[in-house]
């Protein structure tokens, strides 16, 4: 039985979706991740950073996509070309892609995307919500 099953609880099967979403894909910690907080200074909302390690990749070997709602973070290594050549004793720094999912509120836009230091951050803006009151004239059937 769902919160999202009570009759006062219209339209929000979509809602329900995206958090069943959510929970089948938060069980991968990598790459490990923060999510921080950022107050606007001239009062238009608050932004959201989300700061991944991705230690070892190269911008081009990372994508940065806006789907619907989703924003989809993927990372593969390639083949440097070296790989056959070395002859490695102990290998702990392993090449492995990952793919992170993180579902976005309505509203939220994607401000930009950089890369510091083996860090990507990535902005995001919440503008401030609109409170918008609206009288449904009645008609007579």
């Amino acid at each position: 039985m769902s919160v999202f099953s009570s009759p006062f609880m219209l339209g929000f099967d979509e809602l329900e979706r995206m958090l069943d979403h959510a929970s089948k894909t938060a069980g991968d910690g990598y790459p490990p991740y923060n999510i921080e907080r950022i107050l606007a200074d001239n009062g238009s909302g608050d932004a959201l950073r989300i700061t991944l390690a991705v230690a070892g990749f190269s911008l081009d070997e990372l994508d940065v996509t806006l789907q619907e709602n989703q924003l989809i973070i993927t990372g593969q290594q390639g083949d440097d070309g070296n790989e056959k050549t070395r002859d490695y004793l102990h290998r702990g720094i392993a090449a492995r892609q990952f793919k992170r999912t993180f579902v976005l509120a309505d509203g939220m836009n994607v401000k930009g995307a950089e890369m510091e230091n083996g860090l990507l951050i990535i902005d995001l803006i919440r503008p401030e919500p609109q409170n918008l009151v609206r009288n449904i004239k009645i008609t007579e059937a």
